[in-house]
């Protein structure tokens, strides 16, 4: 009997073998995904080791996720490991940053209980913060184009990758991760996402053996004034607590575990929004000419999907459902994957003789992140601008959690209002959305580069004015000159601890 193409039964079949590939292959990339994970994991528990046990790493107070990065870096790049690839690193970079989103928006802000001098103290540093990174956030990718016009060509890389900088000094490998892939998949340009985390990658190795001097340094010339008296906290350089030790709650159980666990229900909120995400950005994507483009920042719906989850609860008045400061462990998690999964997505294969220019790039960004973050740092107004500026170079380097544990080398009490201040910035920061349009412009062909160099800049005088008017571009409040040393033997004896 001849079957024909026509017949149910042979099209039956045909579905039934198309869905096993296609489960197989689902099978695949799961089992990919699994393996990634657990190489990223077995790296963060050698970094806790090697934290600990390498008096040099220790002494910088370098997280055990950079130092689990670094490692992942290298297993990855030498050809053992064939399970799984770089690129499933890039997406689990990218669904780790839409995780940490959703996470943050989950998390109520602290009603303030601060007197109005604090307050406005706390407004007043939030606001300088915020212009100061705008002003780095518009000149970066200025700058950064103009070093790869100049010597790019030598590597045959193109103008266009050294406008990824400010999505991986300024805001970190999540969001150079999304803008690459949208570059990638959107304008045709080839290796964007690798790129980009490559830049987020050596801003957090320039982060801490920059940083951490820094700091030392506004120690030994009595600027920490938090410090002098305690030194660094045994577990601050230790990176892990001992059995005596006071240790920080992981926040109370909103659920009966014998009806769900209160780590599932967080958990489930999250995959809830995860999927709202995913809605909003298959909406957006049916928008004529921008909808490909903005559709590809997931991170922004999942943000949008965690509050408008945090206000439908608070109007059933379940918000207290989900815990605070359990909610914000599970940001700390992510972020910590998201910095080791970073590192292990830079393929050297990919980026070959590109990592020259990256590199004379990622050092010129940051001597230009140095100048600006001590300048103004020096000059926004209050008792704690060098705490300021050191976290303000953390986070142009990196990330908000990078600048924030810089600022517990100098702070580790968190006394000043410095941390608070770097969470707030990121209301003046919505400022900067200009330069990502501009940059995206850029890159898909409908500006040119010199014209789109200068709309880059443009916001820059802008910038200067807001600052001027509101005072926080004033005199200077500290300067690193050893005539502030009231104790040299005693605060020498701080820094060698």
């Amino acid at each position: 009997m001849i079957i024909y193409r026509t017949d149910p039964i042979y099209r039956m079949g045909t579905i039934i073998r198309q869905l096993k590939f296609l489960f197989l292959e689902m099978e695949g990339i799961f089992i990919s995904f699994m393996i990634a994970f657990g190489l990223a994991s077995i790296m963060l528990c050698l970094g806790i080791i090697i934290r600990t046990k390498v008096t040099f790493i220790r002494k910088m107070l370098v997280p055990a996720s950079v130092v689990a990065g670094l490692l992942g870096l290298i297993l990855m790049n030498t050809g053992l490991i064939t399970s799984t690839d770089s690129e499933m690193y890039v997406s689990m970079v990218n669904f780790l940053f839409t995780i940490t989103f959703i996470s943050i928006a989950l998390t109520s802000s602290p009603k303030s209980k601060t007197s109005g001098s604090i307050g406005k103290s706390i407004a007043k540093g939030s606001l300088g913060l915020g212009f100061h990174w705008n002003l780095l956030y518009a000149l970066t990718p200025a700058v950064g184009a103009l070093v790869i016009l100049g010597i790019g060509g030598f590597f045959g890389m193109d103008t266009v990758y050294g406008l990824l900088i400010p999505f991986a000094f300024a805001q970190g490998p999540g969001q150079a991760a999304t803008f690459g892939t949208i570059m990638e998949q959107q304008y045709g340009i080839v290796d964007a996402a690798t790129v980009g985390i490559t830049f987020a990658a050596i801003g957090f190795l320039f982060c801490f053996l920059v940083g951490v001097p820094l700091a030392k340094l506004g120690i030994k010339r009595g600027l920490a004034k938090n410090l002098a008296k305690s030194g660094i906290d045994g577990y601050v350089e230790r990176g892990y607590y001992v059995k005596e030790e006071k240790r920080e709650s992981l926040g109370n159980e909103t659920m009966y575990s014998g009806n769900m666990d209160t780590m599932t229900f967080h958990f489930a909120i999250i995959g809830l929004c995860f999927m709202l995400a995913l809605g909003m950005a298959q909406v957006v994507s049916f928008i004529p000419g921008v909808g490909a483009t903005f559709s590809g920042m997931l991170f922004i719906y999942g943000m949008l999907a965690g509050y408008l989850v945090k206000f439908i609860m608070k109007k059933l008045s379940i918000e207290h459902m989900l815990d605070n400061t359990f909610q914000s462990k599970i940001t700390g998690w992510s972020t910590d994957y998201l910095v080791v999964t970073s590192f292990m997505a830079v393929p050297f294969s990919v980026i070959g003789v590109w990592m020259v220019p990256i590199i004379i790039e990622a050092i010129v960004i940051t001597i230009l992140t140095i100048v600006i973050c001590v300048y103004f740092g020096q000059r926004i107004g209050g008792e704690n601008d060098f705490e300021r500026t050191v976290g303000l170079y953390g986070t142009t380097t990196g990330t908000v959690p990078s600048g924030i544990a810089l600022v517990r080398i100098i702070d580790p009490s968190l006394r000043t209002s410095t941390a608070v201040e770097l969470g707030l910035m990121n209301v003046p920061m919505i400022a900067s959305y200009g330069t990502v349009v501009t940059i995206l412009a850029i890159a898909s062909g409908t500006l040119s580069l010199t014209i789109g160099i200068l709309l880059l800049l443009a916001p820059i005088p802008i910038y200067l004015i807001i600052l001027k008017v509101f005072n926080v571009w004033g005199r200077k409040t500290y300067n690193f000159k050893p005539k502030n040393v009231e104790n040299v033997e005693e605060l020498k004896s701080v820094v060698s601890k």
